[in-house]
């Protein structure tokens, strides 16, 4: 795999993150708009939130089944927290559209996916986002993997940039093949996946690959089977759209999350053990990987 670069801390040298003046302030870092949630995975927003503030974004709002608006509050005080109307089973009603479609146009970044429950009204929610031609950078994950194949048009038509997150079975979904075919070449399935998007595009695995539009393609292999617990993938698009809120354009806010989030897992398993790490403990330690004296003060 020559064509494959390792994607490591001498690798990010060459994809520095916006600088942040000491002088500035929340609004020079940028805005993270987080969908996410519902009645039965309210704790994907309050991992995907605390991930994206973790990595630096300066103000993050979070739109959410209205049933658990209140208690995601209290749990994120750091975040404006937007109840949106729901169907009975706790996912989006049509509704809600109008909502996001609002908050979406004030954010720098989108993170949305995470917890939420596939269904028309999700498919109804990403044609109106992708018709409204906004220009925040969207980190697209989890559940709206079963509505992209559909649209594949749309995402290669936005021009902020698009990133997409899946790991093996959701790549699947993406690309109308089986699990198994990704598995077996992972790299393949990732290009495959930049032709037809024309994003960024990570596929999730013991050695996890990075896409560009541009050719280039990288390959992650640190952070350890610890890393294969449930949540992970929620703080991985959280600390993706922070970084994209900030303005690192979608290759570096998805090589620098790959590797912070790797990193964490990497010294998680040192301190508390091979497995058996949660999610949110993840987010704690990407401050200090930011500030590490390898990679310098971004």
């Amino acid at each position: 795999m020559t064509d494959v670069e390792a994607l490591d801390a001498d690798l990010l040298r060459s994809f520095p993150l916006p600088h942040l003046p000491e002088e500035g302030d929340k609004e020079e870092r940028g805005r993270l708009l987080v969908v996410a949630g519902s009645r039965e995975l309210a704790g994907a927003a309050v991992l995907a939130g605390i991930a994206g503030m973790r990595a630096g974004a300066g103000k993050l709002q979070i739109a959410t089944a209205s049933s658990i608006a209140v208690p995601l509050a209290i749990a994120m005080p750091e975040a404006r927290v937007v109840g949106c109307p729901e169907m009975p089973d706790g996912c989006f009603a049509r509704g809600a559209i109008a909502q996001i479609l609002k908050l979406a146009r004030e954010a720098q970044a989108v993170t949305i996916g995470c917890g939420l429950q596939h269904g028309d009204a999700l498919d109804d929610l990403l044609d109106a986002l992708f018709a409204s031609g906004d220009d925040s950078v969207l980190v697209l994950d989890a559940a709206v993997f079963g509505s992209l194949a559909r649209r594949a048009r749309a995402v290669c038509a936005w021009q902020a940039g698009a990133i997409l997150l899946p790991h093996s079975r959701e790549m699947a979904l993406l690309l109308d093949c089986e699990a198994q075919e990704v598995e077996n070449d992972p790299l393949s399935a990732v290009r495959r996946a930049v032709e037809r998007y024309d994003a960024v595009a990570l596929v999730k695995g013991r050695f996890s690959f990075v896409a560009a539009p541009d050719g280039r393609a990288f390959r992650f292999e640190g952070g350890g089977v610890g890393l294969a617990t449930s949540g992970s993938g929620d703080v991985l698009a959280g600390i993706v759209g922070g970084l994209a809120a900030r303005g690192a354009d979608p290759l570096t806010a998805t090589l620098w999350g790959v590797w912070l989030h790797g990193e964490a897992g990497r010294i998680l398993t040192d301190t508390v053990g091979r497995v058996g790490f949660l999610a949110r403990e993840i987010p704690d330690l990407v401050p200090g990987l930011l500030n590490g004296d390898s990679l310098g003060t971004v």
